[in-house]
């Protein structure tokens, strides 16, 4: 297993940290070993920016987008786009794509949230298309390329992509968007993944490697897991509840939220309902009051220096092969001395091989 680090929550930028800091952490984490840097996007800053600025302070640490939003951009621009970011990155950079959900993708970005899955198998055919630098002519339920009835010829990327295989990774909460991406991407990105469970989620995406007769070797499997590094089990557990909240009661519509689902699935209905309820009726503290401590506690790494190894080596028995750390630091000194614990934690996990 490999460690990651995800930017997102930390500043206020919302969906990451303000560039200094962004490229402290990143350098830092970079210094300390770690495989990849992400950043994220909902309805704030974008994903993109902030790599290209990452990209011009690093010179190993890998790159990737967890996630850029499929309904903000053509399959066409996000070549463009990924094509941009390999180069300027030498190479570094990993494709991270998600469907968000109805709330953003009709609410933010006027785009019809209907049958994602084959929207989402036809956007990645286009993606990958162009990356290919083949003349990029697509005939989908959702996409056509040229359009058939104007002057518009099939184009071919005009630059040339550093790589043609530019990995692509794919977020998915449910089970068959889990196969999908065991089908179709070269990566799994995750939330709340649980190691009790975690045969489940392998078995999905076994699934889906299965139909392109292969196995998950050399597929990687991303869990994006809090951690707060501390001695008082409670109080680090705070500094992950509204995140939680946020999830649990505010990604998506009452009736289609798939992060409440998954808790639901995970054996919390009662209070995934509880949650949902008090946060969409405005009350955000008696919500995140409403979080589970175990549920806290199963899906994120609290607590001592050798309680947070004990967890890591459970993710890597799992099946994880890249464990992206969600900081909450107080201030960048915080920040730089989580990672460092992270590190000593890992070591001490042995699960680094």
């Amino acid at each position: 297993m490999r460690l990651g680090l995800n930017l997102r929550y930390l500043g206020n930028l919302g969906a990451g940290p303000d560039p200094k800091a962004s490229a402290l952490y990143v350098q830092e984490a970079e210094q300390l070993g770690f495989s990849v840097a992400w950043t994220a996007e909902v309805f704030s800053s974008d994903a993109v920016s902030l790599l290209g600025w990452l990209a011009a302070h690093t010179s190993r640490i890998d790159l990737g987008t967890a996630v850029m939003q499929i309904p903000a951009r053509t399959p066409t621009m996000t070549a463009m786009t990924a094509a941009t970011l390999d180069i300027i990155s030498g190479g570094r950079f990993r494709l991270g794509l998600g469907v968000s959900g109805p709330q953003v993708s009709e609410g933010w970005h006027g785009a019809r949230f209907d049958r994602p899955l084959a929207r989402t198998r036809e956007y990645i055919d286009v993606v990958r298309l162009a990356l290919r630098r083949e003349d990029v002519a697509y005939d989908g339920e959702y996409h056509r390329l040229p359009l058939p009835d104007g002057p518009g010829k099939a184009l071919r990327l005009g630059t040339r992509p550093l790589r043609k295989d530019v990995p692509v990774y794919l977020a998915a909460v449910g089970p068959r968007n889990t196969t999908l991406a065991g089908e179709i991407a070269d990566g799994w990105l995750s939330v709340f993944f649980q190691p009790e469970s975690g045969a489940l989620h392998l078995a999905n995406l076994r699934a889906g490697r299965e139909k392109r007769g292969k196995d998950l070797t050399g597929f990687d499997v991303v869990a994006t897991v809090p951690v707060v590094v501390g001695d008082d089990l409670a109080e680090c557990a705070d500094r992950v509840r509204m995140y939680t909240t946020h999830y649990l009661g505010g990604m998506g519509s009452r009736g289609q939220n798939f992060y409440n689902s998954l808790a639901v699935r995970l054996g919390y209905a009662d209070a995934a309902r509880r949650v949902q309820e008090l946060y969409l009726a405005g009350k955000p503290r008696e919500a995140a009051a409403a979080v589970p401590q175990e549920f806290l506690e199963r899906t994120a790494l609290l607590g001592p220096v050798d309680r947070i190894a004990d967890g890591l080596r459970a993710y890597a028995e799992a099946g994880v092969t890249t464990l992206s750390a969600m900081i909450f630091p107080e201030n960048t000194t915080d920040g730089v001395r989580s990672l460092r614990a992270i590190t000593e934690a890992f070591e001490k996990s042995g699960a680094g091989g």
